[in-house]
Order: structure tokens, then C-alpha cells, then sequence
């Protein structure tokens, strides 16, 4: 691979954003998550068909997302947890696009849901809720993206497992969700349904 722009690991598999806005998989693809639409692993890189004008990658746990420049978001692979944010909980071997989502800048994937970030400092969230990854309250799952409550000005964002990050323009750091071993940086270890 030449010419590599960015790069993403999920749990099993990598991904790869080109120059040109093509993205390349290799590795597991036990849930479709390598997204050529087949079922087969690649050891070496393979284009995900049909898929261009990509700016931000992310891989999660067996599953991948792609931000294209027009601020479209498309998923694909595992999809238990309506974490593709299609509106439904099928697997997809090639992408989909998600749901609600315009002037997306940014993606971030954790092991059962989603995150991107809109051009106006918004954090979007879906996919399992369990451990308050939504931020937005509560522990419910969503099976398509909705805005994390009163979280504005954001620049970039992360996932972890079942906990989030995203760093607003002012330098602040925002956390939230599963915060069992201390990941949220809060002094404690309780779990957060809203970003603190």
C-alpha cells in the first residue's frame, strides 16, 4: 500500500484510507467487517468496493465506518447491536449508509457502537448503550445516530470498549460511559451516562 493517509485497527482486522479516498481491509472478516462482500479472511490488503471520497476511517469490533467528504457516514459487518446505524440489527458485508447523518467530519468506533462528529462541534452516537456509551443519560441501545445532550465545540473524538472521548476547542477532555478500571480520568471509578 502506497500513498496511506490514515490508518484504523479494530479487534481482529485493519483498515487503510488512501490519498485517492479508496479504503483497504485485510485481516478477519467474520462479521463482513473487511466489507468486499465476501466471507473469506485476507491476509494481504483488498479495496472495500464501491467506496470512495472516504476522510476518516474507524474499526471496531468486527465492525468498520467510513466518513466521506460529502458528510456522508457508511458502515459494515457485525450488527448485533444496531452499531451500522441503519435501523436495524442485520450484518452487512459491504457498506451501508448510516442513518441521520450529514457534515460528518470524523468517525470512532468502540467494540458494540458508533461515534461521529458533525462539522458544528456535535458528537452523534449509536449502537449499544449499556454502559452509558450514548451519553446521553440513560443505558439504552439506538439503532440510529442522535446527538449527545448539551456537548458542543468539539474537535475530535475516540472510543474505547464501552467508554467515549472527545476533546472540545478549548482543550478540555470529555468522558463518559464504563468507567470500570478508571478510563474516564474522574478520580473514581462510577460509571458516567452523560460526558463529566
Amino acid at each position: 500500500l502506497n500513498d496511506i493517509v490514515d490508518i484504523a485497527a479494530g479487534a481482529n482486522d485493519c483498515l487503510a484510507l488512501k490519498a485517492d479516498g479508496t479504503v483497504w481491509a485485510w485481516g478477519n472478516t467474520l462479521a463482513g467487517q473487511l466489507g468486499d462482500g465476501t466471507d473469506e479472511n485476507h491476509s494481504l490488503p483488498v479495496t472495500v468496493p464501491d467506496l470512495t471520497g472516504v476522510v476518516s476511517i474507524a474499526a471496531g469490533w468486527g465492525h468498520s465506518l467510513a466518513a466521506k467528504k460529502d458528510g456522508t457516514v457508511w458502515t459494515w459487518g457485525n450488527n448485533g447491536a444496531a452499531q451500522l446505524g441503519n435501523g436495524n440489527n442485520t450484518r452487512q458485508n459491504t457498506p451501508v449508509q448510516a442513518r441521520g447523518l450529514t457534515k460528518i467530519t470524523q468517525v470512532a468506533a468502540g467494540k458494540w457502537f458508533s461515534m461521529a462528529l458533525k462539522s458544528d462541534g456535535t458528537v452523534w452516537t449509536w449502537g449499544s448503550g449499556g454502559a452509558g456509551q450514548m451519553g446521553d443519560g440513560t443505558r439504552k441501545d439506538r439503532n440510529t445516530a442522535a446527538a449527545v445532550p448539551k456537548l458542543t465545540g468539539v474537535t475530535a473524538i475516540a472510543a474505547g470498549n464501552w467508554h467515549a472521548l472527545a476533546q472540545k476547542s478549548d482543550g478540555t477532555l470529555w468522558a463518559w460511559g464504563d468507567n470500570s478500571v478508571g478510563q474516564l480520568g474522574t478520580g473514581n471509578t462510577t460509571d458516567q451516562l452523560a460526558p463529566v
